[in-house]
């Protein structure tokens, strides 16, 4: 109803700025009813709990003004009013309601909740609902992600904004760690999501373990060695979450503030670019600061615990988790 409502406001603009150039050619103004429209959205929107039956009634109300609106832009164009002389905000707007409304009065009309590529927002029309199931937050809004961290240096593998299953990536994420580092990883560390059967059996082929419990019922005798391994794998696990937490609290990858996808989609790669950088550049001073105190007499400075010179090599290690920011 709020969106219909904004998509209301927008055709009303459009309507006025489309009538001072053919105002000449017509007796009065196109009657847009925008002060009722707006009693009647309030009236609904105010409720804390409307009824079922009042918000069916707003929606269709909404409906038919941006109906009316939408044939009032038409009829002015016909009388000769010029679309290009709109701006590409308002050109880009006016496609999006036409599409929003397409949308609303299906799912009015066939008593539906959801449609395929819903719009949920007039002014980032790409943004799509994803339901995570996550206490106080069922629904989230904003892009998905895939990564996968080595070495402490996390890559970007796939982002979108539609949903999808980022267990298919786990192959793809292996296939890029061999050409970076010219052999396949001896333990790959997943969520839960990742462990499908296929990903195994892929996992198997090439000699690769798959960290977490196998497929099937759980033994009832469990050994130590596993379970010191299974705990293990999920420190090493912890990595990659450790990380996005690191970007949300540090580097503000939760409070994206650009508009459109592509630069959505930069700003939240130069975030984990510089969370890389920040990496490289704190193992860099720890290097320097080793190097510093290994040459300084130690009757002159104590050290209470020894240091050991970094040293950066390839581990056989590769953790892969998503994130909905």
């Amino acid at each position: 109803m709020g969106l219909l409502n904004q998509a209301r406001k927008h055709t009303e603009k459009i309507i006025d700025f489309l009538y001072e150039q053919v105002k000449n050619q017509l007796d009065k103004k196109p009657r847009t009813y925008r002060q009722i429209a707006r009693k009647n959205y309030l009236k609904v929107a105010k409720k804390r709990r409307p009824f079922l039956n009042e918000r069916k009634k707003a929606i269709k109300q909404q409906l038919q003004y941006i109906k009316r609106n939408i044939s009032h832009i038409k009829q002015l164009v016909y009388m000769g009013a010029n679309l290009s002389e709109l701006s590409n905000r308002q050109y880009k707007l006016l496609l999006v309601v036409s599409e929003i409304y397409r949308q609303q009065l299906w799912l009015y009309e066939n008593k539906k909740k959801s449609i395929d590529n819903r719009i949920v927002s007039l002014n980032q029309p790409h943004i799509r609902p994803i339901v995570r199931g996550k206490a106080g937050k069922t629904v989230e809004f904003g892009a998905k992600l895939s990564a996968s961290c080595f070495d402490g240096y996390v890559f970007l593998d796939h982002i979108s904004w539609d949903n999808f299953n980022e267990s298919a990536d786990l192959k793809s994420q292996i296939e890029l760690f061999k050409n970076y580092t010219g052999y396949y990883p001896e333990s790959v560390h997943v969520d839960k999501i990742y462990r499908t059967q296929e990903n195994r059996a892929w996992c198997k082929e090439r000699g690769i373990r798959i960290s977490g419990p196998p497929l099937g019922r759980p033994p009832i005798n469990v050994s130590k060695e596993k379970k010191k391994q299974a705990a293990d794998d999920e420190k090493i696990r912890s990595c990659i979450e450790g990380k996005f937490g690191q970007g949300k609290r540090r580097f503000s990858l939760n409070r994206v503030m650009t508009k459109l996808s592509y630069t959505s989609k930069t700003a939240i790669a130069i975030t984990f670019l510089v969370m890389n950088l920040s990496t490289y550049l704190s193992r860099l001073l720890r290097a320097f600061l080793c190097l510093f105190f290994r040459n300084l007499p130690f009757s002159q400075y104590k050290i209470s615990k020894p240091y050991s010179l970094l040293v950066f090599r390839k581990q056989k290690l590769i953790f892969c988790s998503s994130l909905n920011n």
